[in-house]
């Protein structure tokens, strides 16, 4: 299948290449550690990723609204 078939991905998931490329672990790892923790502030749970998880603002902002975006726990 040609990557030209498959559409870019839009919104909070555009960024998840770059976060799989810049810390080494999938993305499914971080949206597990989002929908897992207590917090359940979208501010709480963005400072928490880049404080305890060294992840940069875009980046954990993202996956924060991805998992808010699914009607998750988070």
């Amino acid at each position: 299948m040609s990557t030209a078939s498959v559409p870019p991905a839009k919104g909070p998931a555009s960024y998840f290449p770059s976060i799989e490329r810049a810390y080494g672990r999938p993305v499914g790892e971080w949206l597990d550690l989002v929908r897992a923790s207590p917090l359940t502030r979208h501010g709480a749970l963005v400072t928490w990723l880049k404080t305890a998880h060294g992840m940069g603002h875009g980046h954990a902002n993202a996956v924060v609204a991805y998992v808010r975006g699914e009607g998750g726990a988070a």
